[in-house]
């Protein structure tokens, strides 16, 4: 089993985690930018941490002989603080680096109007840089949050192939499945989705533009979520290539758009067997 996390948030885990996670199969991770537990002060504070994420805790996954990816935005969680707000001018920069292959997490956390200006903002960053963008869904008033999400993709120039909705749930799951967008699960021991019910929602809607995570944070999670759905898909009758979909097939596709994956470290006999192979033109030789 070939594991690609597409959400996890490895700042906030240990070595130990990707001994696991290698042990697992996982074979590469995005990271998106999101908050640091607590309120940030300054702009600066996000320059550190980003130059973390494009740096130090790239090196670190290697260590395991796990790929490292990130996204770069503002959070949702954060768009309300005036404080925070200059990172925006800022972003460019990290935009163009390698290993970012997605502007966010971006969306709505309380749905407010500095929130809503903020996400429109990063969308027209994502079109300017042509790359792919991670819509954080709210976890208060999840169906509007969603909605609302997607009338601001729909008036924005980003096509919605390149739009993954992520913390998706039973309800907000048909309000994204016709729009063409990508559909995304976090998969976590006491909320959000759970690897029996993700099983359930596969054989409902199919496996099409279908991408499940971890998000392991600095809350109760686990990093290994993705290969115990994995386990649950197998056990509820779906095979080996459905759960290589799934799990590496999926994600390789969708942050493929942006012509910067770094999968060097995955064999060459298994990479050459992908569809659609040639989401793989941003890869860097050895």
């Amino acid at each position: 089993m070939r594991i690609f996390d597409p959400h996890i948030h490895m700042s906030s885990r240990t070595t130990d985690d990707y001994e696991a996670m290698y042990a697992a199969g996982v074979r590469a991770v995005t990271e998106p930018a999101f908050w640091g537990g607590q309120p940030r002060t300054s702009a600066a504070s996000f320059y550190d941490y980003f130059d973390s994420l494009v740096g130090w805790e790239r090196f670190r996954a290697a260590q395991f002989g796990i790929r490292h990816h990130c996204t770069i935005a503002l959070n949702p969680k954060e768009a309300n603080d005036p404080r925070c707000r200059e990172v925006l001018n800022a972003l460019s920069r990290y935009l163009a680096k390698d290993g970012v292959v997605a502007v966010g997490e971006v969306g709505f956390d309380s749905m407010t109007s500095d929130e809503e200006k903020v996400f429109a903002r990063q969308l027209d960053m994502a079109a300017e840089h042509e790359l792919p963008v991670l819509v954080h869904t709210p976890h208060r008033d999840k169906a509007e949050g969603t909605r609302r999400s997607l009338d601001l993709v729909a008036a924005s120039d980003i096509p919605p192939e390149r739009v993954l909705i992520d913390h998706l749930n039973e309800v907000t799951v048909d309000l994204v499945a016709e729009t063409g967008c990508w559909m995304g699960f976090s998969i976590y021991p006491d909320t959000k989705m759970d690897e029996h019910r993700m099983v359930r929602i596969f054989a409902e809607h199919g496996l099409d533009r279908m991408i499940i995570n971890s998000a392991a944070d600095w809350g109760r999670s686990d990093p290994l979520k993705t290969a115990k759905t994995g386990r649950a898909m197998l056990d509820a009758g779906f095979s080996e290539g459905d759960v290589d979909r799934v799990l590496w097939r999926n994600p390789v596709e969708f942050y493929g758009q942006s012509g910067r994956l770094l999968l060097d470290s995955v064999e060459a006999d298994q990479t050459a067997t992908f569809e659609g192979n040639s989401v793989l033109r941003g890869q860097r030789p050895q």
